[in-house]
């Protein structure tokens, strides 16, 4: 195994520029975002709604399965090393840290240990 400590950072850019990584994933624009819906828009990924819709957004598993391909191939690579993936969405409370928590699950089960953080997602909604 070359990579020695992975680590998945959630975050949100409207909370402060993104953390160093070696892979840096940006759901802005691509992604449909929660914080749009009333309903959803307190909540975190924390709650099952708001899971729900991040996972039920079109090209969300691909995304998801793409990131830890790219992962798991660092971990083939010759030097040993740590790896952080960073995952980052406009707040960091609904697809930023539910994509991070799906890849984080998945990188435990084909790679091994995996260090999860949500910097932004005890923050405050940001009003936009």
């Amino acid at each position: 195994m070359s990579v020695t400590e992975i680590r998945v950072i959630s975050f949100g850019y409207l909370h402060g520029p993104p953390p160093e990584a070696h892979l840096t994933l940006d759901l802005r624009a691509h992604f449909r975002d929660p914080h749009v819906d009333p309903a959803l828009r307190e909540l975190t990924a924390a709650d099952l709604p708001v899971r729900r819709a991040v996972m039920g957004t079109p090209g969300i598993r691909e995304t998801i399965t793409a990131a830890a391909l790219l992962a798991e191939a660092f971990d083939h690579g010759p030097s040993p090393a740590p790896l952080t993936v960073a995952v980052g969405c406009a707040g960091g409370r609904h697809r930023a840290a539910t994509v991070a928590a799906v890849l984080a699950d998945r990188l435990r089960k084909s790679v091994g240990p995996v260090h999860l953080t949500h910097r932004d997602l005890a923050k405050p909604v940001v009003d936009r």
